[in-house]
C-alpha cells in the first residue's frame, strides 16, 4: 500500500486509532531515507469527550518519538455530550493552528473510503446538494492520500506489519449517526454496490468542476463582485438560481448553509421588494435593489 505526497513540511493528524497509526507508518516507511526533503510533525487532540483519552494521547507521543518527530498537542474540554460537528471543529481549529505555528505545508489526515462513502450518504440525507456528496477530498491545506483505500485493507495492513493502536470506544456508539451509517448500511454493502458507489461519487466529483466552472462564468458577467444583476436573476430557471447563489456565496466564504436555507434566500431574492433585506448569516445581509442583489457586511 503506497501513498504519494510532495516533498514538503507537514502536520499529520494522528487520533491513535488503526487508521493514523497506519498512515504515520506508511509515511516513516515511504520517507524515512529523504528526511531532507519531508518533515512530519505529529498532532493529537483530546477532545475531552472520554474518560480513558489522556492514555491516546500518551500512546501517540510515546509513537512519536520512536519514529524520531515532533509531537504536539492540545487538550479540549468538550464533555461527553458534544456533537460530531462540535469535536470536528475544535480538531481542525487545532490543526490550523499546529499547521500555522511549524509554518507547515499542508495537514495530513488518514481519512480513507469508507469514509468518502459515509461522508456522501450522510450529506445526501441532510440535503446539501451536489457538494456535500463529493465534500472529503484533499483541499488546498488539507491532503487526505488514503481517500482511495478501503478501511479493510488499512487494518489488514496494520495487522501485517504488527502495528499497535488504540480503540475509540465511541466509534461503536450508534447515538452518533456516522456510527450507525458505517455498521447499519456501509458494512452491509456488497463489493459490487460498493464500487458502484465509489465510481458514482467519483463521476459527481468531475461533473461537479465542470458545473462550477460554468457558474464562475455566469459570475464574472455581473456588474461587481457584491452584486448579482436582479433581472438576469430572475429570469434563470429556479434551480440554475440556486447553485448560481451558492456558488456566489461560497466565493465570498460563506459556506454554512443548507438547502433549506438556500432555497428561502432565493424565493426572496426573486420575490421581495427593493429596500427588503433578505438575512444571510451574522456577519452578511442580502439586500434586496431594483437593479440589483447586494451582499453587504452586516451593521454591528
Amino acid at each position: 500500500m503506497d501513498i504519494t505526497v510532495q516533498p514538503g513540511r507537514y502536520v499529520v493528524a494522528i487520533s491513535g486509532g488503526v487508521d493514523s497509526v497506519a498512515l504515520l507508518h506508511l509515511l516513516h516507511t515511504q520517507y524515512r531515507s529523504l528526511d531532507n526533503k519531508y518533515q512530519f510533525i505529529v498532532a493529537h487532540y483530546d477532545h475531552g469527550i472520554r474518560g480513558d483519552s489522556a492514555q491516546d494521547r500518551k500512546f501517540v507521543q510515546e509513537l512519536s518519538a520512536i519514529y524520531g518527530v515532533p509531537f504536539v498537542y492540545d487538550e479540549g474540554r468538550l464533555g461527553r455530550q458534544a456533537s460530531e460537528a462540535t469535536a470536528r471543529d475544535a480538531r481542525y481549529k487545532f490543526l490550523r493552528s499546529a499547521q500555522k505555528g511549524s509554518d507547515a505545508h499542508a495537514i495530513i489526515t488518514a481519512h480513507h473510503q469508507d469514509d468518502v462513502i459515509e461522508t456522501a450518504l450522510l450529506n445526501l440525507l441532510r440535503g446539501t446538494g451536489r457538494k456535500g456528496v463529493t465534500s472529503l477530498r484533499s483541499v488546498d491545506g488539507i491532503l487526505r492520500p488514503l481517500l482511495h483505500v478501503p478501511k479493510q485493507a488499512i487494518l489488514a495492513y496494520a495487522k501485517t506489519q504488527n502495528l499497535a493502536w488504540r480503540e475509540d470506544s465511541t466509534n461503536a456508539n450508534k447515538a452518533y449517526k456516522r456510527n450507525r451509517m458505517r455498521y447499519d448500511i456501509v458494512a452491509k454493502l456488497t463489493p459490487a454496490q460498493r464500487k458502484d458507489l465509489v465510481n458514482h461519487i467519483a463521476h459527481l466529483h468531475d461533473l461537479n468542476h465542470q458545473i462550477d466552472k460554468e457558474l464562475i462564468n455566469l459570475l464574472h458577467i455581473q456588474p461587481h463582485a457584491n452584486h448579482l444583476d436582479r433581472r438576469f436573476f430572475l429570469i434563470l430557471p429556479h434551480d440554475i438560481s440556486k447553485e448560481l447563489l451558492a456558488q456566489w456565496l461560497r466565493h465570498h466564504d460563506i459556506r454554512n448553509f443548507d438547502s433549506k436555507q438556500l432555497e428561502h434566500i432565493v424565493v426572496a431574492a426573486k420575490t421581495f421588494a427593493p429596500g427588503q433585506v433578505i438575512d444571510i448569516n451574522k456577519d452578511h445581509i442580502l439586500k434586496v435593489n431594483k437593479g440589483n442583489l447586494a451582499l453587504e457586511p452586516r451593521d454591528r
